[in-house]
């Protein structure tokens, strides 16, 4: 089992570059930050770019991998996206992983865009289609009802580092299906509940049809499993205990991977410090 940790992207580097550094010296497996112009959950707060905050982090860390929790076509373009991944797999000397997904409505309507959830979808992937096209050629000639572009370079290509993973977040049946057809990994928060059993039925219930996924699309290795803990109506941090107990459910369920949050002073995810001192000192039997 690997255990990440979201660093949300609300105060300044100069408060958030120690987090960063600690998550590596902590012994953490990877580190996120979340990739929105308003994140819904704290609507009034200041907020920083996701991918400025990561190349930051890439440049004061060396082993920890780094990634966007997660990144939606909501404001950017596949082509001009896929220039900024090799910029940060090239700054992080390959620790780079892209967490995707169809992304809401906030971000979108803030643009002007009054989208349905199945144009999302449409978008969504039509999004990863091109992503998984420029990962893979170059001169590249995307034609959609979307996103266009005209021999389009990769250059440098994925020729010094390996190819970035795409993470794709998938709870419907055509996410999940496109997850096991093209992506590297797979995150999920779980379907909601009001309590941790009803939480914990509904991520057995994606783990078994991204089983059934992964069964037609033929895969020849599995996806990577990330569950986002925090999906739970408790927060991980709760408690160490609490945390112990639910990274041992998760790999029950066959998640190679558990992602947690930094813990707030207040509001959303708020918690101590001591106790993800804890966790992180338990880290190694985690494992």
């Amino acid at each position: 089992m690997r255990v990440g940790i979201v660093i949300l992207p609300e105060d300044s580097w100069t408060q958030t570059r120690g987090r960063w550094v600690a998550a590596e010296e902590m012994g953490f497996d990877h580190a996120w930050t979340y990739d929105h112009l308003v994140w819904g959950g704290l609507p009034d707060s200041p907020w920083y770019g996701a991918l400025p905050v990561l190349a930051a982090a890439a440049a004061v860390t060396e082993r920890i991998g780094i990634g966007t929790f997660v990144s939606s076509p909501n404001y950017r373009h596949p082509y001009v996206y896929f220039r900024d991944l090799l910029a940060l797999q090239d700054i992080s000397q390959g620790r780079m992983l892209c967490g995707i997904g169809t992304g809401g409505d906030l971000d979108a309507q803030l643009l002007g865009d009054d989208l349905t959830l199945k144009e999302r979808v449409d978008r969504f992937h039509e999004f990863v289609e091109a992503l998984d096209r420029l990962a893979h050629e170059d001169h590249v000639d995307l034609d959609g009802p979307r996103y266009r572009t005209r021999d389009a370079r990769t250059l440098p290509g994925d020729t010094r580092q390996p190819a970035v993973p795409l993470v794709i977040a998938a709870n419907g049946p055509r996410v999940l299906r496109l997850a096991a057809r093209l992506g590297q990994g797979w995150v999920t928060y779980g379907k909601g509940g009001d309590t941790l059993e009803e939480w914990w039925g509904g991520v057995a219930d994606l783990s078994r049809r991204l089983d059934d996924a992964e069964a037609a699309a033929g895969r020849d290795t599995p996806l990577d499993r990330y569950l986002s803990l925090d999906g739970s109506p408790r927060y991980s941090l709760e408690s160490a205990g609490l945390f112990e107990d639910m990274v041992g459910r998760a790999a029950e369920l066959g998640f190679t991977d558990v992602v947690t949050h930094w813990p707030r002073a207040e509001g959303v995810y708020a918690g101590q410090q001591a106790v993800l001192d804890d966790v992180a000192s338990r880290l190694p039997r985690l494992r």
